[in-house]
Parts: C-alpha cells; structure tokens; sequence
C-alpha cells in the first residue's frame, strides 16, 4: 500500500488514502504481475479495455467523459514511462471528479 500511495503523491499532495487502499485493493489480481500493474498508455487495446471496465462500470462514465478522463491521465503522466495502474486509476477518478465512487 505505502509504495502505491508514494507514488500517487507523486502527481497529489494530499491524496485521498481511503481511495488508493480501495484501488490497491480492487487491482490486488492485477498488481500481482509486474507486466499488469502498468498502464501502457500508448496501447489503444489497454486503453480501451480500461474504457469500457474500469471508466464504465467502476466510474459510471459515459463513453466521452471516459475519452477526456484518460486523455487527461496520459497527459498528466506523459513523464512517467513505467504508469503506476494504482495512480492511473486514481487520476482518473480525480479528473473526472468520481472520487467518490472510488472512496466510497
């Protein structure tokens, strides 16, 4: 969890640790694998996978609000070649402002 949360705080102060316990949580298959817990943004396949699973059914996102939010994320962390799918995730759910779906 601490390595996850560091790396949040990369790119959030302050963030929310109740969502990125949530996060570590929900990805634990995922983060398993060292191949799996990176987002590889310049993958159309990956980002459309994270599109329709996690922006839809976690984030309740429509196909557009989805589109801007990952845009959004690949910029954010456009520096970062390895991206953290705890932190991608996080951001995701900051900038399309559903924190609350994730922190429940």
């Amino acid at each position: 969890m601490e390595k996850y949360l560091a790396n949040v705080k990369k790119y959030v102060p302050n963030p929310n640790e109740d969502a990125v316990e949530s996060l570590v949580s929900h990805l634990r298959l995922a983060l398993a694998n060292h191949d799996s817990s990176i987002v590889a943004a310049t993958d159309p396949d990956e980002l459309a996978g994270i599109k329709k699973g996690y922006c839809s059914v976690n984030l309740d996102l429509t196909s557009e609000e989805a589109d801007a939010a990952i845009d959004k994320v690949c910029k954010i962390m456009k520096g970062d070649k390895a991206k953290c799918r705890v932190t991608f995730y996080y951001l995701l759910a900051q900038e399309s402002d559903t924190m609350h779906r994730v922190a429940g």
